[in-house]
């Protein structure tokens, strides 16, 4: 089958924002949520999800996190990843990624197996109560600041999987004690595993240029750091097994299961986090919407040039433009950009846009205008 960019444009767009589900299911399906902190109007993984769960709701995720069966953890990023996607990245080895691969020191050792005494007997800690015991001091971070060297330790800990997050209060992770499970039998039960992960994070991005197919796939090394060594030949087993097409000298990548034929595109108008599986991948969506996304709330605001945190606005299988939302005395603001400066002359276009909106009027919890 011959394909071109709009059949890529039409996958990208129809395979991940699949029909609407339960929130458990969603979370089944995709296997992995990015988070980010910022709420402008909301958190990404509550932007994410709310256009693949049914009457999705701001906070759903937090506040049905305990039933869910998900756990925070790092895949590609930090987020959120079900319980059996988890076990394939566990257990990790105790060299940190961010540390340069090196082996923890013994002294860092017994002061994590003391922390993991301290929380198996309280069951869950906030990190002040093990600050409180045991004023283990400060240590430099990893961006140059100090911090306290208990927090560094219960997230060195989490990453390596002897603790969990149990829940959050105020945005701070409540930390409970994690068991993993066996570690992996051979060789053929390491491959596996990793072509598991790999195929996790195709499902998710695919399709993709191959450039950032290599891309993706080397950021497995922050889910599993203990089979780093493994992922370029990872990489290759996939490049033999997923579905493959060269259009206009660029090599892309997606799943072979999928179904690469086009059916009508919906008339929908839908404003995306910026770490959407649609948009996630920059490079990506400059090739299939022919401009250039950035994400901003970072960059010095005379710098910017799409604001603060800006959403991504895709029409049908096309991304026209970006929306900054913010909600200002109870009613939601919206500034609507467009590529090319003005919006669609469709009356259907405008309909769907202001239903969008009221959309987000009932996600955040607002009322209608």
């Amino acid at each position: 089958m011959l394909l071109n960019l709009d059949d890529l444009r039409h996958m990208a767009v129809s395979q991940s924002l699949f029909r609407p589900t339960t929130l458990k299911r969603a979370l089944d399906k995709l296997g992995f949520v990015q988070a980010d902190p910022i709420r402008s109007p909301a958190r990404a993984q509550d932007l994410i999800l709310r256009h693949r769960v049914n009457n999705y709701c701001a906070g759903d995720l937090d506040r049905r996190f305990a039933q869910l069966g998900v756990e925070e953890d790092v895949f590609v990023n930090y987020g959120f990843v079900t319980r059996s996607l988890q076990a394939v990245m566990h257990p990790r080895s105790d060299r940190s990624v961010a540390g340069g691969g090196q082996l923890w020191p013994a002294e860092l050792k017994n002061r994590a197996q003391l922390l993991l005494d301290f929380v198996r007997e309280r069951g869950a800690v906030h990190p002040r109560d093990v600050d409180n015991h045991f004023s283990h001091g400060s240590v430099q971070n990893y961006w140059g600041g100090s911090s306290k060297a208990t927090t560094h330790l219960l997230d060195a800990m989490h990453y390596r999987g002897m603790l969990r997050v149990a829940r959050r209060e105020g945005g701070i992770r409540i930390y409970a004690p994690h068991l993993d499970g066996p570690e992996p039998i051979g060789a053929e039960e390491r491959l596996a595993r990793m072509d598991m992960l790999v195929d996790t994070a195709v499902n998710i991005y695919a399709p993709l240029p191959g450039a950032s197919l290599s891309f993706l796939l080397r950021r497995l090394r922050y889910a599993a750091p203990q089979w780093r060594d493994e992922i370029t030949e990872a990489i290759r087993r996939a490049k033999r097994r997923l579905s493959y097409a060269r259009i206009d000298g660029v090599e892309w990548y997606w799943q072979a299961k999928k179904n690469s034929e086009r059916a009508t595109q919906p008339e929908t108008v839908r404003l995306l986090a910026p770490f959407d599986p649609v948009v996630w991948d920059r490079d990506r969506f400059e090739m299939l919407w022919g401009w250039t996304y950035r994400f901003e709330a970072y960059t010095p605001l005379p710098k910017r040039k799409l604001g603060y945190y800006a959403l991504p606005l895709l029409w049908r299988d096309r991304i026209i433009g970006w929306g900054n939302l913010s909600v200002r005395d109870g009613k939601l603001v919206s500034e609507i950009s467009y590529v090319k400066s003005q919006p669609p002359r469709e009356r259907a276009f405008r309909r769907e846009l202001e239903a969008e909106m009221s959309r987000i009027r009932v996600f955040l919890g607002l009322d209608p205008d």
